[in-house]
């Protein structure tokens, strides 16, 4: 039988209709890393004679053209280019052979595939409309023409060129440089073979020739700090909250039970992992009641001394406490226990690292070419040109993504008030008036009326938060209502009341014998309870740096400090506004918030002597939100002036602050407060006369909280006596320092 003969390709004429060699510009552009469109020169392209080969592979020693059964090697050019020029009448379907040290490796060409961004998401790119655009940009596995790679996509408009390193290439770039796809300023390329897990970096020479390298803007998975590099990542996780997705905008939030518990993930329980975590968190919230969490930035940082206030990785969850798959655990889990979850997120600013977000390209591109509107005076770091609308768009699309990708239940956006005005912690001649010669930032205001208007569009029973510290008109008022001020509203669902913050701390700091002279700042907040959509903060940034835990601020021994805090905070609950209290402080912890640390958790060791005081403040705040849920006057009219009356507001000289709360239907709570150390007897309160006698439901006095368990009768019964402008008055003991609720018996 005659031996079988491998096919060969027909010989290539001895002088070729074209060279299919490249041509020194091309070389020497490709080698600077300055190409713009290396697909036009290397791959197969149908030239004069047949197909020109052209491959670009630098440290190898030989390059075949393999398709079919056919084989061609390429002819060595030198500096790592290969070339030749075959007969055929159109492009095969090919794959190449590189021989490294003497191993020959088949692979495909990432040259001879078509761009995998269409028409429709540059156009959507051009005009900065892209709300997904994490599906435009970054790396994702495809499959392109039968085969499976990842595709890599920047944006780096100012670029001379871009090139991918990663493990794939031995992190040494050369041979992988991106096209320009026109005036979007973004390089695209699909490497074939690369896959989930794989680290990599975008190498940018910038228009003076220099290179720098760059993690991926969009990467949705990076390396643990303090490695920096991007890692390609594919979700594998399969949702189980469903159910909760489907009612989450049955009620609008405003009038809706809104209890948060606040948590620094890395250090509620330091140590834990995201998985492990959703074996802890949600059951520990769930027993105290809180009907949501709010998680300090999770977005990747390089800084743990942050808090993850300065981002780098904008659509990465950190990965120094596990996977995206992990964090979307954790949240699928808090979803299951019937628990919605917040996070906060950082639009204004972004740190300088080198290899972040900085003259991304070599220029300004992320934040403002002015550098007095580009360098934020508090924190050394950059804010960004919301002016431009590629950077809006990465930010829109920034907020989309948490929500959609990770069913992010809300994002409370920090750091509002220092975009909204151009002379945030300038001094005169530190900033431009706008064009109306206002000191309002007009670009940062349309870009929060986008990113709220497109988030409430997108994803229903989504809510957002503003941390908004001054009296800026309308931050939640609808954007397309126009206040006094002539802007339209910020459109955001609710606001941080600072304001409310610092003056009731304020008062409740003082010695009790002082009070009398502090009383308007408890009442103040009534005076504008109703301008906007609240949350009342007890944040972290009011238990460190010196501030002391919410406990320490309150005067007194320690038995008065923690009845200080226990009449606090059902004062807070009771208090129009939704509620939010930082780790740690539903425990009384005495000492200050450390990341490094987290919660003194030791002080509710029974083998701990004062545990039972901590324990006590614990039941509380369960018993609280317990019976905030269950009464729809502490929630249902929290934006309705209709919903609040005061009984007395003037009392100062006692110490006192009595006020009824109605649900929609009219049904009331009576808060009283006694805020002096006196216990007082037979104190009258005017009451409406059609609620036949008052039941006490809540009462922070009580010993198995560690109070003095001062009670009066139960239930009490109204008498026919006026007070306070009401025809008809009880007669309550008041325990000292505490706060007590009634409702109709």
């Amino acid at each position: 039988m005659p031996k079988a003969r491998t096919p060969e390709v027909p010989a290539v004429p001895e002088v070729p209709a074209v060279s299919p060699a490249l041509g020194p510009a091309d070389r020497e552009r490709l080698l600077a890393g300055t190409h713009h469109d290396p697909h036009t020169v290397l791959g197969a392209h149908p030239v004069p004679g047949g197909v020109a080969f052209r491959v670009f592979r630098p440290y190898t020693e030989a390059v075949t053209v393999v398709f079919e059964d056919m084989r061609a090697e390429l002819r060595d050019d030198g500096e790592g280019f290969f070339s030749g020029l075959l007969p055929l009448t159109e492009v095969p379907a090919y794959r190449l052979l590189v021989t490294y040290d003497g191993t020959a490796h088949e692979t495909e060409d990432p040259y001879r595939f078509l761009p995998t961004l269409g028409e429709l998401d540059l156009h959507l790119l051009g005009e900065g409309r892209h709300e997904e655009l994490w599906r435009a940009l970054g790396s994702r596995v495809l499959t392109r023409q039968g085969v499976t790679g990842t595709r890599f996509a920047v944006w780096a408009p100012n670029a001379l060129g871009v090139r991918v390193a990663g493990g794939f290439d031995f992190w040494d770039a050369t041979g992988f440089p991106m096209r320009s796809l026109g005036s979007s300023g973004v390089w695209e390329l699909f490497v074939p073979g690369v896959g989930e897990g794989e680290l990599y970096k975008y190498e940018i020479t910038r228009p003076d020739g220099s290179r720098t390298m760059r993690a991926d803007p969009m990467a949705r998975r990076t390396e643990v700090p303090p490695a920096t590099s991007s890692i390609v990542d594919v979700s594998h996780h399969e949702w189980g909250d469903a159910k909760w997705l489907a009612h989450r905008a049955d009620r609008p939030v405003h009038e809706a039970p809104f209890s948060v518990y606040e948590v620094h993930l890395a250090s509620w329980r330091p140590g834990l992992t995201y998985r492990q975590l959703a074996e802890q968190l949600p059951a520990y919230v769930s027993d105290l009641g809180f009907t949501h969490v709010e998680l300090m930035p999770v977005a990747e940082h390089p800084f743990g001394g942050s808090w993850g206030y300065q981002v780098t990785g904008f659509y990465a969850p950190t990965a120094r406490l596990g996977t995206p798959d992990d964090f979307k655990y954790l949240v699928d889990r808090l979803h299951q226990a019937g628990i919605g979850v917040l996070m906060d997120w950082v639009p204004a600013h972004f740190p300088r690292d080198e290899w972040a977000l900085a003259e991304f390209d070599g220029r300004p591109l992320y934040e403002h070419a002015d550098p007095l509107r580009a360098a934020h005076p508090d924190w050394g770091t950059l804010e960004f040109d919301f002016g431009r609308r590629e950077v809006r768009n990465f930010l829109v699309a920034n907020a989309v993504y948490w929500c959609e990708e990770f069913h992010i239940d809300g994002l409370r956006v920090d750091a509002v008030a220092s975009m909204l005005y151009l002379d945030y912690s300038r001094e005169a001649g530190q900033w431009t008036p706008n064009e109306f010669g206002g000191r309002e930032n007009l670009d940062a205001v349309a870009f929060l009326q986008e990113m709220n208007a497109t988030v409430y569009r997108r994803c229903p029973g989504v809510v957002t938060v503003a941390e908004e510290s001054t009296a800026w008109d309308g931050v939640t008022r609808p954007t397309h209502h126009r206040g006094p001020s002539g802007f339209g509203g910020l459109g955001f669902g609710l606001k941080w009341n600072m304001g409310w913050m610092h003056d009731s701390l304020a008062y409740m700091s003082h010695e009790p014998v002082h009070r009398k002279y502090h009383h308007h700042e408890i009442t103040f907040s009534m005076v504008y309870a109703y301008s906007e959509n609240y949350v009342l903060p007890i944040s972290h940034d009011e238990v460190v740096h010196g501030k002391r835990s919410l406990v320490s601020k309150m005067p007194g021994d320690w038995w008065q400090q923690r009845a200080n805090l226990r009449a606090y905070l059902a004062f807070m609950w009771a208090h129009p506004g939704k509620q939010l209290l930082f780790m740690g402080q539903e425990f009384a912890q005495g000492a200050e918030w450390s990341e490094a640390h987290g919660p003194d958790w030791w002080l509710l060791d029974p083998a701990y002597g004062a545990a039972s005081d901590h324990r006590g403040v614990r039941d509380l705040v369960r018993d609280l939100n317990t019976a905030y849920r269950a009464t729809p006057a502490l929630w249902e009219r929290d934006t309705d002036p209709a919903g609040f009356e005061w009984i007395v507001g003037d009392a100062a000289q006692d110490n006192v602050f009595a006020f009824l709360r109605r649900d929609a239907e009219g049904a009331p709570l009576l808060c009283v407060a006694n805020l002096s150390p006196l216990v007082r007897h037979d104190y009258r309160l005017g009451v409406p006369e059609d609620v036949p006698a008052w039941h006490e439901t809540l009462n922070t006095d009580l010993g198995r909280y560690g109070g003095g368990d001062v009670a009066g009768q139960d239930p009490v019964k109204p008498e026919p006596q006026p007070w306070h402008g009401r025809p008809a008055s009880i007669r309550l003991t008041l325990p000292p320092l505490a706060t007590v609720w009634l409702r109709p018996a």
